[in-house]
């Protein structure tokens, strides 16, 4: 049986899983050089998949053209002039299945992500947790190619993805004695976010240290504590809210280390080929969501049997009396940054 040479590949959501997506796909498209790529997501993620040779991103507008039962059909449509000979469906949510399932009532193959929900189940419930590594995500989402029919075979090797350093940002590098740290200190929930006032404190020392500091990440409530942090320290700086996407993974590409909760920060560094040392509390890297080609070692975290909670972060994890991320102490994250650098 011939492989597809034109695959349709959906991921709407959310950023740091559409960041592992372009990850995935920048290995396929090096072994598969002859196979052409219809990314499917939200048109904000485009950036993630700039340079991917062979890869050609098709915007997905769920709150507008594209809602609903019919917005779907509409989106279908509007794919089917690609000729595509297969779905790649990594999401595996109701629009996807949905996308999936009218494609295949045309005859085209179609294959599923395994999200693995029963383990992940074992993993973050209160009693009898079966807490043990799961599949990586990165290699659920090559199953689906595998799927299809291909030998794929994912490196895990972080692979550097320097960029020029933005013209708006040239202030930020200007200089070069001192290493740059990015930090993204925030996450969509609130059990995945390091304490405030830690965070301050690790960001006081490196400045104090020889290191300056680029934050990012978050909206406004975010930006106003990442500003109040520029004024109360030296050589930090505040990138919130002043960049574009592809701005800000440039920017990135040019750091010397990040470090990140649990979130798209995370996912950005791997995608652009920079060390990330990933905080984790409520959430664990055994669920799979490591960043692709980050060493397990630069998983700052602290063993309980209560954690993880749960796979996402959105529930909190009571570890005798406190809160998991908070038994995370700034001097356990300086210390890995010094052993690193």
């Amino acid at each position: 049986m011939s492989l597809p040479q034109r695959i349709i590949v959906t991921r709407f959501s959310a950023m740091g899983d559409v960041a592992m997506v372009a990850s995935v796909l920048k290995e396929f498209c090096l072994q598969y050089p002859s196979v052409e790529i219809i990314m499917v997501s939200r048109s904000f993620f485009a950036p993630f998949f700039d340079g991917i040779k062979n890869v050609k991103f098709h915007a997905i507008e769920p709150k507008t053209s594209h809602k609903g039962f019919w917005g779907l059909v509409r989106l279908k449509k509007e794919l089917a002039q690609y000729n595509a000979d297969a779905v790649a469906d990594l999401h595996f949510n109701l629009r996807s299945r949905v996308l999936g399932l009218l494609f295949s009532l045309s005859g085209m193959k179609v294959r599923q992500l395994d999200k693995g929900r029963a383990e992940k189940k074992a993993l973050t419930r209160k009693e009898n947790k079966v807490k043990h590594p799961l599949k990586l995500t990165v290699e659920r989402y090559a199953d689906v190619f595998r799927a299809l029919g291909f030998h794929f075979e994912l490196s895990h090797k972080l692979l550097s993805n320097l960029q020029d350093v933005p013209k708006a940002a040239f202030s930020l590098f200007g200089n070069f004695e001192r290493k740059k740290i990015g930090i993204a200190a925030f996450a969509q929930h609130r059990y995945k976010i390091l304490p405030l006032a830690k965070m301050a404190q690790i960001i006081d020392y490196l400045t104090h240290h020889g290191y300056d500091v680029l934050l990012f990440g978050g909206g406004q409530e975010e930006f106003q504590i990442a500003q109040n942090w520029t004024e109360s320290f030296p050589n930090t700086y505040n990138t919130i809210g002043k960049f574009t996407l592809r701005e800000e993974l440039d920017i990135i590409s040019n750091l010397d280390l990040m470090i990140s909760m649990d979130s798209s920060g995370l996912h950005m560094a791997s995608l652009m080929g920079v060390r990330c040392l990933s905080l984790w509390g409520a959430t664990h890297p055994y669920a799979g969501f490591t960043g692709y080609g980050q060493e397990s070692g630069n998983c700052v975290q602290v063993e309980h049997p209560s954690r993880p909670s749960s796979v996402y972060g959105n529930q909190p994890c009571d570890c005798d009396g406190t809160e998991a991320i908070d038994l995370i102490t700034p001097e356990m994250v300086i210390e890995k940054i010094t052993a690193v650098r």
